[in-house]
């Protein structure tokens, strides 16, 4: 990559993204690997988002915040996914200075905003279970419009301060980084400027805007599964916890991988693995078990597959009727 001068120090202007290179005899597996999965989740994602908006039955805040995921899905997968592609098919891996940061401020916004919506769902199930008679009155559309709002926008707005921040940093090589994403830990090791405070306030807006939401969902659960098992019914408790269950599940992959990745202590070879799994493994799975496990969504599902066939077979028919039309008037 070029290099320009800055003062006394060398600037460069691009970074080389490692991503899988060490693994060069699964080249050829990661690529259709990856492809498939980029299809699968953008399909699925705009799939359950097209379900959503035609099935009157699903307009509730639960499937309104389930669309804002699927959304943030789409997004968060086509920010990293199609760079990872590209770099698999042509062996090409840098990427430019400006490049690499404008896929961090997307991406870190994308997960910041991602626990935030995590939270906004576990309070809805929490009202719902815990407090059903108020449900309708606490959680009106109006309010889960602005829970989902201002998880977007807190989202965005940390994770913009740390990604202008950034750009101010001159790095001065090398410009290799182990990972197959531009991440904020990496590119703090590559700069030759001083980060103690930038280290010391992104450890700050984590502790500001990152903790609480997680521990909303906490309590959130721990109310749940409290009130559930406070139901004599063995019936009752599992209809409730069915309502919940496949949101618990994304919960566990989705901090569980994240905190490892961000807590325990840096191992690049690790930090890949188990980044996938948040970054890549989650927006293929969110679809997947939102439709297996839920009745209403494969109603849904299945009333829009009946209309489609419906079409087609008129279609077809009117088409064919057309044809006869012409031939006679011939």
């Amino acid at each position: 990559m070029a290099d320009t001068k800055e003062g006394n120090k060398t600037s460069i202007t691009g970074f080389i993204l490692l991503g899988f290179g060490n693994l060069h005899e699964l080249q050829i597996l990661l690529f259709p690997l990856f492809l498939v999965i980029y299809i699968v989740t953008v399909a699925g994602n705009i799939l359950f988002i097209a379900l959503v908006l035609a099935d009157q039955h699903l307009h509730t805040p639960m499937y309104f915040f389930l669309g804002n995921l699927s959304c943030l899905e789409t997004c968060y997968s086509s920010t990293i996914l199609p760079r990872l592609l590209a770099s698999l098919l042509t062996g090409d891996r840098t990427i430019s200075v400006t490049g690499c940061l404008v896929q961090f401020d997307i991406f870190g916004s994308l997960l910041a905003t991602e626990c935030c919506l995590l939270s906004m769902m576990s309070y809805d199930r929490y009202l719902a279970i815990c407090k059903p008679l108020h449900y309708a009155a606490h959680m009106t559309r109006r309010f889960s419009f602005q829970l989902a709002a201002g998880s977007w926008l807190s989202g965005s707005v940390v994770n913009t301060i740390e990604a202008c921040w950034l750009s101010q940093l001159i790095f001065c090589g090398p410009n290799e980084i182990d990972h197959f994403l531009c991440d904020y830990t990496p590119l703090i090791k590559l700069s030759c400027s001083d980060t103690s405070w930038m280290v010391l306030v992104n450890f700050l807006l984590s502790f500001i805007f990152i903790l609480p939401p997680f521990l909303l969902t906490l309590t959130s659960y721990v109310c749940i599964i409290h009130a559930v098992l406070r139901i004599p019914s063995s019936t009752g408790r599992q209809k409730a916890f069915s309502t919940c269950s496949s949101h618990l599940i994304i919960i566990t992959i989705f901090y569980g991988t994240l905190f490892i990745v961000y807590m325990l202590p840096d191992t690049a070879a690790l930090n890949k693995v188990f980044s996938s799994f948040y970054s890549v493994l989650t927006p293929i799975v969110n679809p997947l078990i939102y439709s297996l496990r839920n009745k209403e969504v494969k109603e849904a599902l299945r009333k829009a597959l009946s209309k489609t066939m419906t079409f087609i077979t008129n279609h077809k028919l009117f088409s064919r009727h057309l044809l006869l039309i012409a031939i006679k008037c011939v």
